[in-house]
């Protein structure tokens, strides 16, 4: 296991590479830079204009620009906002943990729905729990999540007055107060987050769980006398588990940069938000950053997955 290990970080660095070259150009070689708007405006003489873009680097060819940018991530630093001035480090270090807690808690929640739902549905499959299974899969994964979030926004703010609509990082109160106060703006984003990534993996363990109860060695089992929970969750479940981490590793990763919306309809000071306001002002040091560990996480979720693999099927050889 160890050698297997070994290689695939020795082809993730090269990816990982390529990648943020591929990133970078594509970035710096866009129109517009953070002072064409000021400029266009007349609110930054030319002269001001020209200075900014030398002290920044930004008249440099895009290959310098890149080198410098690599050799300033290898050395622990992301650089500074061209926007703010800040250290791109800290404006990801103070968004990063609400990030993390909102998506997190949001997928763990979606697995679970996911797990449960796919499992009893395709063990009772063409019975009422399994309509009423697919049901919530499909109705789940056509409702977009902003549709989803305006629709709790009106149920348990407007009419209930229940739950904050607004996500605010410093919530009064101490103690058990202040936890209180943190979970109830949390949990609109969570669920709804949570209920479309778990109506999308509920469609897949479904279909995994119904192949693998079709197995010989199910059959077998339920011959020898076991009883049916047993069945399920020690022989068939770890079968199906395999092609359900794929999809789970795949997606994790989106979760990252992918809840834009919701972290906009719920004001959440988190990486999309700042991703997407860095695109907008063109701050190319805090978009690489976000991107790069972006890119990180894809090819470490991709890892997991593989050493899953063969914790669920130690037939699994890699070569």
């Amino acid at each position: 296991m160890l050698p297997y290990l070994l290689r695939r970080v020795a082809i993730a660095l090269p990816t990982l590479a390529i990648i943020s070259v591929i990133i970078f150009a594509i970035i710096a070689l866009a129109p517009g830079d953070p002072f064409t708007s000021g400029a266009d405006n007349g609110r930054i003489p030319p002269e001001v204009f020209v200075k900014l873009r030398r002290d920044l680097g930004l008249d440099e060819p895009v290959h310098i620009q890149y080198l410098k940018w690599m050799s300033s991530v290898l050395r622990g630093q992301f650089g500074y906002s061209f926007s703010g001035g800040v250290e791109v480090g800290r404006l990801i270090s103070e968004r990063l943990p609400t990030t993390l807690f909102i998506m997190g808690a949001a997928y763990v929640l979606g697995l679970l729905l996911a797990m449960i739902i796919g499992i009893a549905s395709a063990v009772r499959q063409n019975s009422t729990i399994d309509n009423l299974a697919s049901a919530f899969a499909y109705v789940g994964f056509s409702l977009p999540p902003f549709f989803t979030a305006l629709l709790l926004i009106v149920i348990f703010t407007a009419n209930l007055r229940i739950l904050p609509m607004s996500y605010v990082t410093t919530v009064p109160g101490e103690g058990m107060e202040w936890v209180w106060g943190n979970l109830k703006q949390a949990v609109m984003p969570i669920a709804v987050i949570g209920l479309y990534e778990g109506a999308v993996l509920t469609r897949y363990v479904r279909a995994s769980m119904i192949d693998v109860l079709t197995c010989d060695f199910v059959r077998t089992a339920r011959s020898k006398g076991l009883d049916e929970v047993r069945v399920v969750t020690r022989h068939a479940l770890r079968n199906a588990l395999i092609p359900i981490v794929t999809i789970a590793a795949i997606q994790a990763p989106g979760l990252f940069t992918g809840s834009i919306v919701v972290e906009q309809i719920f004001t959440i000071p988190g990486i999309g938000t700042l991703l997407l306001r860095s695109y907008e002002s063109k701050d190319v040091p805090v978009m690489m950053a976000i991107l790069s560990i972006y890119s990180v996480l894809v090819v470490g979720f991709n890892l997991v997955a593989d050493v899953l693999y063969h914790a669920l099927d130690p037939r699994i050889r890699h070569a």
